[in-house]
């Protein structure tokens, strides 16, 4: 079995209020030098078999059409490898 990463992430133009919140916090906290924060989503797909290039395109499919919101967020699709 092999996993496969989704990142979402919003796109740079969009507003992002919770990784602002937590930009906020952050000094309240205690933490400093920390410029931006941006808040995304994670997906792990545990997939059966090899990581093909049409495993890959079904996953980049799934990322656009479900996973994430192409007009708000732009994703990454990566092969994650266990060390």
């Amino acid at each position: 079995m092999a996993r496969v990463v989704v990142d979402v992430m919003p796109k740079p133009e969009i507003l992002d209020p919770q990784g602002k919140a937590v930009l906020g916090a952050l000094p309240r906290l205690g933490f400093s030098g920390v410029a931006d924060v941006r808040q995304g989503k994670r997906f792990e797909l545990t997939v059966d078999g090899e990581i093909t290039d049409e495993v890959l395109a079904e996953v980049d499919k799934m990322a656009e059409t479900l996973l994430s919101n192409p007009v708000i967020e732009d994703y990454s699709v990566r092969v994650e490898v266990d060390a």
